[in-house]
């Protein structure tokens, strides 16, 4: 348990760089004159670096070939560089999204690989518990830069507070980590040839697209939900000096207990009903987006901390799934590739809410993600028959 603890502290402090550029785009956009449109590069351009990490990674079977909490260490130190060079030398997108690129790529060492350290000291009766902790730590540590925006401070000062934790997480994973017992002794030679596997295998290829449907959605509400739920806010003629901290009690404290509750129920009910339902709620919260925009704060919060809950509580359900029907000795590499595959899906939704947002106003723009729920769902009822 102790160890258990101790990987979710680490997935907290080192996943605080991921969304610390988005969390100062209003800022970054009154001081270099940059659009919304472009703005969205400061986002997406992480999740592309980390596709390309996590493809790299997966190609040569690093996740399990290297030490897995020297890995993680190393590659948090590499986020936490190219965030303070972020701080230190951009003036603009030329440097920054380059720097961003570098640090989605380092990301792809920390995540992935904290979900095989966590499935390493998870026996498979409490595997989805355990996954569903390692989740929540990633959704707390991913919303931490909007806690730290609570301060008014200078975004050079946020980002460079970033890297700091992000920092002393990676001090921390290489003094106290190690990987446990059910760590399946991984390969050494690269087998690339073993991917296609995940596509050609029906239960695998079915959890991934549950898995791809849940990431096209959650990661574009992510991005944007702060500036959705400013939108709303101003359309009241309210102020919004506490939507900072609001954005971290509603997306990332209702996310841990979405994590934790999804954990809970994967392993009591099972894994593929709990991600229906969750992809179910979720979606249902994509349909109401244009009501929880006219709604009244206290109605907001309510659909907004349900949408924060359900729009992760599968995650954890679905990196469960897919250590259970791969080959042990492989794990990381298949945990690696789903990861690398889903977050390419989250650039284009991430792109297309910032498309939509001139066209059809914000109350509509967050609408479209409902696919993705539509198609982990079918995928699930398909998992049924196998």
């Amino acid at each position: 348990m102790v160890q258990r603890g101790t990987v979710a502290l680490v997935q907290v402090l080192c996943l605080a760089t991921w969304f610390s550029a988005s969390a100062v785009v209003p800022s970054l956009q009154d001081e270099w004159g940059i659009s919304l449109s472009a703005s969205v590069w400061l986002t997406a351009s992480t999740q592309v670096g980390f596709v390309v990490g996590a493809v790299v990674s997966a190609l040569a079977n690093l996740a399990d070939r290297i030490p897995a909490p020297l890995q993680l260490s190393a590659s948090a130190v590499g986020a936490a560089a190219t965030t303070m060079a972020f701080t230190l030398i951009a003036d603009g997108l030329a440097v920054a999204v380059p720097l961003r690129l570098l640090t989605g790529v380092f990301l792809a060492g920390v995540y992935p690989v904290g979900m095989k350290i966590m499935t390493s000291w998870s026996p498979g009766a409490r595997r989805g518990r355990s996954l569903g902790i390692l989740i929540g730590a990633l959704t707390l540590g991913s919303t931490l830069p909007h806690l730290i925006g609570t301060v008014d401070v200078d975004w050079r000062v946020l980002m460079a507070a970033a890297a700091g934790v992000t920092t002393a997480g990676a001090v921390l994973a290489l003094l106290v980590l190690t990987t446990g017992p059910y760590l399946s002794s991984g390969t050494t030679v690269p087998d690339p040839h073993y991917l296609t596997t995940l596509i050609t295998r029906r239960r695998p290829r079915l959890i991934n697209i549950g898995y791809l449907g849940h990431m096209w959605e959650l990661y574009a509400l992510w991005t944007w939900f702060p500036l959705f739920a400013a939108a709303a806010v101003a359309a009241r003629g309210a102020a919004d000096q506490t939507l900072s901290l609001w954005t971290f009690v509603v997306i990332g404290g209702a996310g841990v207990i979405g994590c934790l509750l999804g954990g809970w129920a994967a392993d009591r009910f099972g894994r593929r009903g709990t991600a229906a339902v969750a992809l179910t709620v979720s979606g249902l919260c994509c349909l109401l987006s244009p009501l929880m925009y006219t709604a009244g704060p206290v109605l907001l919060t309510v659909l907004a901390a349900v949408w924060g809950a359900s729009v992760i509580a599968d995650s954890g359900v679905f990196s469960t799934m897919l250590s259970e029907n791969v080959d042990g000795n492989v794990a990381g590499t298949a945990l690696t590739a789903q990861t690398a595959a889903g977050f390419l899906v989250t650039v284009a939704s991430i792109q297309l809410v910032g498309v939509l947002v001139p066209v059809v106003t914000w109350q509509y723009a967050l609408v479209p993600l409902v696919v993705g729920p539509v198609a982990g769902v079918v995928a699930m009822l398909r998992f049924r028959s196998v």
